[in-house]
């Protein structure tokens, strides 16, 4: 045999040689069986299946390899918290929730605080609590419009709640028309024993019609310039701030410019700019304190020891002290007080915060102060997570207005900062007070549902959506059963 030929016939049969990885498994009969009966006779005589890195199976007593990345358990609680926290519909709850908490507490402050002033004037005792009651369902019912409203219609009412709010303003001043109501030419008479006080809506005003002005100027990128940013969002803001000065009214002045300052802050005015505008506001507030002695007067009362003489300006703030000061750390009680018997002129409205601190101590006073700051921070998230200019403006000017006139009150009522006169927003006893406030928290509902990532979230809670992705299709038997 040639050696080509020798060659070819060792190769073969080394081939033949090594086992193939497909080969078919005998029969017991010798017959060979094809390659997948072969595969099952394997599996079946108990042949074991190689090991894998899967690790045992399911329901198996073999130890489980830990996850990485858990830690302990307040680390644990702190990571589902803030993943909680980062959920679409968390400004939602939240600015939702803590208004209405705001609300509620503060109807029961005011039946308590105002039990003894409404017997004083020959009313009955629920006087106060009737009429601020009646004014939460009013505003309750704005909030619900305001939430369902779209954005489109929000900037629609802008100018003519901008200019309904200017005409009021001027009757205002017009004898025999306005009122006076400790020493502020600031409500109107609407019959009865229902004031309106015009400058309250113009904070909403303000907001809604800067908002819109300063969304139209930034599509067009006009607030690059400095003209296109002062006006004429600062000639009408100084408008507005001149007739509510007319009356006298300066607290809401004051809320007002910090709505303008927030503005001017969210629109990116320069640090010349802001500062500029604001030393102008500053000269002109100190120019209005210097040459009213009422106003000096409040202003010496800050940080007040001892005990004024009862014709002092200085005895609301002293005995506002001293209810904070005897509630201790869970006051004496609710209803308890013994302030509001006649030491502290204003209990309801301007200084309801220390009868809040008296009764229900230094829990009820941090518990106020927590639900303004969760209000006041889900405002900040609406207002920095949408892309919509004019939700970022509306909702930043609303939470200004809230949170600067909640610190001014509280800060009046500690002594650390001049009695300004404007009540806790939610909070107080003021129905002319509570309808633009609660509107503008519907204001703000209505922004934070706007956001694309609430909206899928609201859509999948919806009844209709839920019952049509979790339904089971079964078909029905002939007897009528599943």
């Amino acid at each position: 045999m040639p050696a080509d030929e020798r060659s070819a016939v060792r190769r073969m049969r080394t081939r033949a040689s090594v086992p193939s990885p497909l080969a078919v498994a005998p029969a017991p009969s010798g017959v060979p069986l094809p390659p997948g009966l072969a595969l099952r006779g394997r599996l079946a005589t108990g042949a074991r299946r190689p090991e894998t890195a899967r690790g045992p199976a399911r329901g198996g007593s073999g130890p489980r390899t830990p996850r990485s990345g858990r830690g302990g358990g307040p680390r644990r609680a702190f990571e589902r918290a803030r993943r909680a926290w980062d959920r679409p519909l968390t400004a939602y709850y939240v600015i939702l929730g803590s208004s209405l908490l705001i609300t509620v507490l503060g109807l029961v402050m005011v039946y308590s605080a105002s039990m003894i002033k409404a017997l004083d004037i020959s009313k009955p005792s629920t006087y106060f609590f009737g009429k601020q009651f009646l004014a939460a369902v009013i505003g309750g019912a704005l909030m619900l419009i305001a939430a369902r409203m779209p954005v489109k219609l929000h900037r629609a009412l802008a100018y003519p709640l901008l200019m309904i709010t200017a005409f009021l303003m001027v009757l205002v001043q017009v004898p025999g028309i306005g009122m006076s109501v400790n020493g502020n030419q600031n409500w109107l008479s609407l019959g009865g024993s229902f004031q309106l006080q015009p400058s309250e809506f113009g904070k909403l005003a303000l907001i809604l019609w800067g908002a819109d002005l300063l969304a139209r100027k930034q599509d067009k990128r006009l607030l690059t310039q400095w003209k296109h940013m002062l006006v004429p969002l600062v000639p009408v803001a100084f408008m507005l701030l001149g007739l509510i000065m007319l009356g006298g009214d300066m607290g809401t002045a004051i809320i007002l410019a910090a709505i303008l300052f927030g503005l001017l802050w969210l629109a990116g005015a320069p640090t010349r700019l802001f500062a500029g505008v604001l030393g102008f506001a500053a000269v002109i507030a100190f120019l209005l304190i210097w040459t009213s002695p009422n106003r000096m007067s409040r202003l010496s009362c800050m940080g007040i020891v001892g005990e004024p003489d009862p014709e002092d300006g200085c005895w609301q703030a002293a005995h506002g002290i001293y209810a904070l000061a005897s509630g201790g750390w869970f006051g004496s009680g609710l209803g308890a007080s013994v302030e509001k018997w006649g030491q502290l002129p204003e209990p309801h409205t301007d200084f309801i915060f220390a009868i809040t601190g008296e009764e229900l101590g230094l829990a009820g006073t941090l518990s106020v102060l927590a639900l303004f700051a969760a209000l006041g921070y889900a405002g900040i998230r609406v207002a920095g997570r949408t892309e919509d200019p004019f939700v970022r403006y509306a909702a930043g000017g609303v939470t200004t207005w809230i949170t600067a006139q909640a610190v001014i009150n509280i800060g009046a009522v500690l002594g650390l900062l001049p009695i300004a006169g404007v009540p806790l927003p939610l909070f107080s006893y003021g129905r002319s007070a509570l309808l633009p406030t609660m509107f503008a928290v519907g204001l703000m509902i209505a922004f934070a549902r706007e956001d694309p990532a609430a909206k899928a979230a609201l859509a999948m809670r919806k009844p209709g959506v839920r019952w049509k992705t979790m339904r089971r299709r079964v078909k029905k038997r002939p007897s009528g059963e599943r």
